[in-house]
């Protein structure tokens, strides 16, 4: 099977969801995902309800460009390096022999407010994915990724191993890679701060 063909109505019905406040269950770069609107308080603190997790933990979010980045945090130029890197590990926007990469921007702006660090930075990664990708192209906001588990339960790897509750909980779940188990890693964490210092998170 194509993992990288997606049905465009699963893609539409995942978008409306969104658009409509929902939050919607879906494949990751990395692991099986939870996501909204990262824009819309009302439905962030939704996936805060069916993790049963404090909203005081922040959770990361994708886009599907570097190029957007400006509008909703301040780049670094050591996160402008390390975007270099990435990009140059791209073939035919797939990664080549690198694990994925969530940076910690500081000054989030322009997202709902439950879901930045107190400290004011927020994590955002550069999906790969062809189905997340596509998510936030089309819904033109950044889609907030955290995983589908209940918290403090074990992260679901594949779609077969993510609990009732969560698919439950959802207002959508996405059929697209639902097959599939080929393994993905977790993707490396590092923070970056306005003096262009940066801590290596998870490696």
């Amino acid at each position: 099977m194509d993992f990288n063909r997606y049905d465009k109505d699963d893609l539409q019905e995942a978008i409306r969801v969104l658009r409509e406040g929902g939050i919607i269950v879906y494949p990751t770069d990395t692991v099986w995902g939870i996501g909204c609107d990262a824009t819309n308080e009302a439905a962030v603190s939704k996936i805060y309800a069916l993790k049963q997790r404090e909203d005081t933990k922040s959770m990361l979010v994708l886009l599907d460009s570097p190029a957007k980045l400006d509008y909703y945090v301040d780049v670094p130029e050591a996160a402008e390096m390390l975007l270099e890197t990435i990009n140059d590990q791209m073939v035919n926007d797939q990664m080549v022999n690198a694990k994925p990469l969530t940076l910690i921007y500081p000054n989030a702006r322009h997202l709902a407010k439950n879901l930045i660090a107190e400290d004011g930075s927020i994590g955002i990664r550069i999906s790969s994915e062809p189905f997340s990708k596509a998510l936030c192209a089309q819904l033109k906001h950044p889609i907030v990724s955290t995983s589908a588990n209940i918290s403090g339960h074990p992260t679901a790897h594949f779609f077969h191993e993510i609990e009732d509750a969560i698919l439950n909980g959802a207002d959508y779940v996405c059929r697209f890679r639902r097959e599939d188990e080929t393994p993905h890693e977790p993707s490396s964490i590092i923070k970056v701060n306005s003096d262009n210092t940066f801590l290596i998170i998870r490696q």
